[in-house]
């Protein structure tokens, strides 16, 4: 009886290139939708100290709406990436950045408490609200695209 090679066959070669997200541009999506979600934020930010929004200029809520969109789809596009290929290193760091990030919410409140009078709250916290619940919706797929977490 003829011995049978012991090389994977191409079905078995495939899956696993299709299981090792590669390294070559899911490092920079996750970087490029780290600084995208930066540069997102602070739209928000600025927008709770706005008093009149008819003085404020026109390009400023394109270019919010520009960033959120790009936003989007760059989350949609890391979340693509890593379909199927997040472990349970991500999964536990994602856990871990849950447990620092949560005191957000207790900042917010502080500010709220302290500064509340200043800031127009319908001008902001929807912005806050959608970015936040975006971040740690994709934390553990962000983390498998950077590459940083052993398998």
């Amino acid at each position: 009886m003829p011995s049978e090679q012991s090389e994977p066959s191409v079905n078995v070669q495939l899956e696993r290139n299709l299981m090792d997200p590669p390294a070559h541009w899911g490092r920079p999506l996750a970087i490029l939708t780290a600084i995208v979600f930066l540069i997102s934020s602070v739209f928000p930010i600025a927008a709770g100290f706005v008093t009149d929004r008819d003085s404020w200029p026109k390009w400023w809520g394109v270019l919010d709406v520009v960033f959120a969109f790009t936003l989007a789809l760059l989350v949609l596009a890391v979340l693509g990436f890593t379909q199927g290929k997040v472990n349970k290193p991500a999964e536990d760091a994602g856990y871990r950045a849950y447990r620092v990030l949560i005191h957000g919410i207790l900042a917010m409140l502080v500010v709220f408490f302290l500064f509340g009078d200043h800031i127009v709250w319908s001008n902001c916290l929807t912005g806050f609200a959608w970015r936040a619940w975006l971040l740690f919706y994709v934390l553990p797929a962000w983390f498998t695209a950077l590459g940083v977490i052993a398998h």
